[in-house]
C-alpha cells in the first residue's frame, strides 16, 4: 500500500512539473522558504491561497506581493513593468488552472 502511494505521489509531481509556469512556482517556493524577496517569491505569495488549496506546501507569504512585484519589476524596466507584471500573473493563473485540471 505504501509503495502504491509513493508511486502516485511521484506521478503527481512529474505531472505538475510539466505544467505551464512550473519553473516560476518551484523557484518561488524555494525563494520563499529561504526568505528571499524575488520576482518568483512575490508571484507565489500572490497565489499562495490557491496554491495551498491545490495541496502545495507554501511557506508564509510576503506582505503586499502585488505592489512589491510591480515595484521590483519597475526598478529594472519602468516602461515594461506593467506588461511584465500581467504576463507573470497570467503564467501563475495558467499553472493554477492546469494543476486544478490535473487533480
Amino acid at each position: 500500500m505504501i509503495g502504491y502511494r509513493l508511486l502516485m505521489v511521484d506521478k503527481r509531481l512529474a505531472a505538475e512539473r510539466s505544467l505551464p509556469g512550473t519553473e516560476l512556482v518551484e523557484k518561488g517556493l524555494a525563494d520563499l522558504a529561504a526568505g528571499a524577496v524575488t520576482v518568483e517569491s512575490l508571484l507565489v505569495s500572490i497565489g499562495a491561497p490557491r496554491l495551498r488549496r491545490l495541496g502545495l506546501a507554501v511557506p508564509p507569504a510576503l506582505e503586499y506581493p502585488e505592489e512589491r512585484l510591480y515595484l521590483l519589476l519597475a526598478r529594472d524596466d519602468p516602461d515594461g513593468a506593467h506588461a511584465r507584471h500581467h504576463a507573470l500573473v497570467r503564467r501563475l493563473v495558467s499553472f493554477e488552472r492546469a494543476a486544478e485540471s490535473a487533480h
